[in-house]
């Protein structure tokens, strides 16, 4: 009859072959498999025209003079100056503030207020990198 002590061997080398057919199918199908989904995009206002608004740019020296666009102040009156300024300017503009780097952290903050307190948003710091 049966021997308990023989220990079935199972042959799965036909499995493997099949398997690494499989594989090598896949491998050669998948780069040229394209998935495309249609996707239905909001349509966007054609009558809306997207204006381009110019940046306002503040430049401050070593010698605490401020340059705004063209326009040249002393820092102890820039801030008066420059609310009255920005009623003529687009407060979507971006402001971009360049300093010279031996200027005092805070002077640039008080100028950075300044522009904050006219209703810009949009404030950038120049930097050289």
């Amino acid at each position: 009859m049966y021997d308990f002590e023989d220990k079935p061997e199972l042959n799965i080398t036909p499995l493997v072959d099949v398997m690494l057919v499989l594989l090598a199918i896949l491998m050669v199908i998948a780069p040229n498999i394209i998935y495309e989904e249609q996707i239905k995009l909001p349509q966007g206002s054609m009558s809306k025209q997207l204006s381009k608004i110019p940046p306002v740019h503040i430049s401050i020296d070593k010698e605490l003079n401020v340059k705004i666009n063209k326009d040249n102040y002393q820092l102890h009156e820039f801030m008066d100056n420059f609310f009255l300024y920005s009623k003529k300017l687009d407060l979507k503009a971006t402001v971009l503030i360049s300093a010279d780097k031996t200027l005092d952290y805070g002077v640039v903050m008080s100028v950075l207020a300044a522009v904050k307190q006219a209703g810009f948003s949009e404030v950038s710091l120049a930097t050289n990198g």
